[in-house]
């Protein structure tokens, strides 16, 4: 019997054998943002898992740690891969340096103001209002805008673009600077959207995009994992995923022309693990990156999703990022103050 030989347990070999196939998931995740939606759209689902792997190899690795054990390094390794080459999943320390002349930039899917009552309550519109009106944001995005000449939010000038003639609601964009030019991308055969304004704040011109990518349609109380339906689940996300590619294509074409400051905000409806992120995110700042700090859930799911975003050009300066843990909504609040010194 040779010496100082460690003896595995039945159960600890069985859980390696087990991190190991979710250690090689992650990696394959991984590879997923350099892959385009069109080309292997199967694939493509296996994105918006990347956040829940990663805890679930988080929680391998302090098992391991707590055994004492080697079997640490195999997750160990594939998590720093991730966190070298690709955005924070979890940040752990932030930046809030704030300026009199920022600009407060807010984005935000309030899911019509609750018009069909999906939260049980009367009062969801009226905090929605309260809130917005609290914090007061000189810009303000607003996906999945229910219009109403009733509700005043508060901001001198503002552009609207609902999903059809039919529909009363869409994308919308608030501004207290005036804006000086607006256009809608439409995004065909699709309800989602890409609308922009041009504002002039001192001596910048500055662009800013409200995009609301197609949607996949989550919903973890409704959606059944069985047979049947896993195969319609996929095959939904599938669709949706082709058609996200083809909507970030649009916009990488209209973006390209603009060559001054830019503000991209709004629901990706995907991961920043994602080809959609990894190609609208090019050259320019993550507010949550630069300035946030935890997991940056923006999207009320079972396990943190990062799904809302606002972006920059990489000349502007972002002093601050937050994300407001509300449930008016299944999305929540996203504002950054950003500053174009």
């Amino acid at each position: 019997m040779v010496k100082g030989k460690r003896k595995y347990s039945i159960f600890d070999k069985l859980l390696y054998f087990i991190n190991s196939i979710v250690a090689a998931a992650l990696l394959f995740s991984y590879f997923l943002a350099f892959v385009s939606p069109k080309t292997v759209p199967v694939f493509s689902v296996a994105s918006l898992a990347v956040p829940f792997l990663i805890i679930i190899n988080i929680c391998f690795c302090l098992y391991w740690l707590f055994k004492l054990k080697k079997h640490i390094i195999l997750s160990g390794i594939i998590l720093l891969i991730g966190w070298f080459f690709f955005p924070p999943f979890l940040k752990f320390s932030k930046k809030n340096t704030p300026r009199n002349d920022d600009v407060k930039v807010m984005s935000y899917n309030v899911r019509m103001f609750n018009l069909y009552k999906w939260i049980k309550s009367d009062s969801i519109e009226d905090n929605i209002i309260s809130l917005i009106k609290e914090k007061s944001p000189d810009i303000l995005a607003i996906q999945e805008y229910h219009h109403s000449k009733k509700r005043d939010l508060g901001f001198p000038y503002s552009y609207y673009v609902p999903k059809s003639k039919k529909n009363n609601f869409g994308l919308a964009i608030f501004s207290k600077y005036k804006i000086i030019n607006k256009g809608s991308l439409d995004f065909k055969h699709s309800a989602n959207n890409a609308i922009f304004i041009d504002i002039v704040k001192e001596k910048d011109t500055v662009r800013i995009y409200n995009l609301h990518l197609q949607s996949l349609k989550l919903n973890p109380k409704k959606e059944n994992f069985g047979e049947k339906d896993s195969e319609k689940l996929i095959a939904r996300l599938k669709n949706g995923f082709q058609k996200q590619a083809s909507q970030v294509e649009t916009f990488l074409v209209h973006e390209k022309k603009w060559k001054s400051r830019k503000i991209i905000c709004g629901d990706f409806n995907n991961t920043a693990f994602s080809w959609v992120y990894r190609q609208i995110s090019k050259n320019k700042k993550d507010a949550f990156k630069v300035a946030g700090s935890g997991f940056g859930r923006s999207f009320n799911y079972f396990f943190p999703m990062r799904i809302d975003f606002i972006l920059t050009d990489t000349k502007t300066t972002i002093n601050s990022f937050k994300t407001y843990n509300l449930k008016y909504s299944d999305h929540f609040p996203i504002l950054s103050r950003i500053n174009f010194e």
